[in-house]
């Protein structure tokens, strides 16, 4: 079987049609909702929860590697899902460069983040304070977040190094975009190698529970520094204290 919810003649399925139209709007709905509900209800829990004085020898290795990593792979699948294969092509990218760099820049960015990730739950589970800081939604999130980087660099490697290579940008990308234009085309995802297939649903899990987690402080940017006030220091004076108050008024010119 080389993908999931497909009929004989090689068409979506009715399963086919409830994982690749009716979820992705699940999630978008949950996603939105969920960080509404959570900024009015639990505005001052929207942050990471540091730890970093818990423990701070792990953190400086872990957390690095996940956050850069991480962040390659979040620009690799906007560049890779949102951009058309045409666009690249008109800025002179050839498909061929296009893939080789991907596929270098995404396996090493998708190892860096998978071994940030176990050092920081290695940490997170071996450290006393950090453990008992740590909320069930953080620990399924954590779950989830692993499984997702994995299918998605086992998707990569499996089908680019193993296999004969595989164009996601024809058929999981259009897909993608479908949703936002209200055309949601299943089958676009048939014939998807299950990897791929697998690691969008995971994708879709992650962002369900996304608003209910740490994972919130990714979508919060200090605009406020731009408008507020500049803070004055001032020196402290040494004789302040030692000498007796004057009597009467102060010149005022």
């Amino acid at each position: 079987m080389n993908d999931l919810a497909t009929s004989g003649s090689g068409e979506p399925g009715v399963l086919g049609i409830l994982l690749w139209v009716a979820p992705p709007y699940v999630t978008l709905a949950v996603f939105v909702l969920g960080h509404i509900w959570r900024y009015r209800y639990d505005k001052f829990g929207w942050t990471t929860r540091s730890s970093q004085l818990y423990e701070n020898r792990l953190l400086r290795i872990g957390s690095p590697l996940f956050h850069f990593g991480i962040l390659v792979v979040l620009l690799g699948h906007i560049g890779g899902i949102l951009i058309p294969e045409s666009w690249t092509e008109a800025a002179g990218v050839s498909e061929h460069a296009y893939h080789v760099t991907a596929l270098a820049l995404g396996s090493v960015a998708g190892l860096c983040t998978l071994i940030g990730l176990a050092i920081l739950i290695y940490r997170r589970r071996t450290v006393g304070p950090v453990f008992s800081a740590t909320t069930r939604n953080d620990k399924l999130m954590y779950a989830v977040l692993t499984l997702t980087i994995a299918l998605g660099l086992a998707a990569t490697v499996i089908a680019n190094l193993i296999g004969g290579g595989y164009n996601y940008r024809t058929t999981v990308s259009p897909w993608f975009r479908a949703i936002f234009y209200l055309r949601p085309d299943p089958g676009l995802m048939t014939g998807v190698p299950i990897l791929f297939q697998l690691h969008a649903i995971s994708a879709m899990v992650l962002f369900c529970i996304w608003p209910f987690t740490r994972l919130v402080h990714m979508l919060t940017a200090p605009v406020g520094y731009l408008t507020r006030p500049y803070i004055v220091y001032r020196s402290r004076d040494e004789r302040l204290g030692t000498l007796p108050p004057k009597r009467g008024w102060e010149r005022a010119g």
